[in-house]
């Protein structure tokens, strides 16, 4: 009998929980939501790639390897994007936007060169 009203406890926190968060990310700036979705979209094409390596198998792995580290890394480059970018973050205050994109830029570039040289 306890363990069904600690369930019910449990599932209404996760509610209220996950209520405050969407709430809270209605607030965000539309660049950071864009932001966030290109890293949301760089990772799940890195489960695709697993994925599909799982079933397929791994016969070029130099290749998987390729793929999988450019979307980590392009996804973790976007992050830092986000967090340079957020006008609430007090430590980038100082750097403009512009600044921030073309450091994205600049290491997207330099992160699949050498990506392209890993794959051979």
């Amino acid at each position: 009998m306890v363990k069904s009203t600690t369930t019910t406890t449990t599932t209404k926190d996760a509610q209220a929980l996950l209520h405050s968060l969407c709430s809270a990310y209605t607030a965000t700036p539309k660049n950071l939501k864009i932001i966030d979705l290109y890293v949301i979209f760089a990772i799940f094409t890195a489960l695709i790639q697993v994925v599909y390596m799982a079933f397929v198998g791994s016969f070029p792995f130099n290749s998987f390897l390729s793929g999988v580290l450019s979307c980590v890394g392009t996804a973790v480059l976007a992050v830092c994007l986000r967090i340079q970018v957020n006008k609430e973050n007090k430590e980038f205050k100082d750097l403009p936007p512009e600044r921030a994109f073309a450091d994205f830029v600049l290491c997207n570039l330099v992160l699949h060169l050498v990506i392209m040289n890993f794959l051979g």
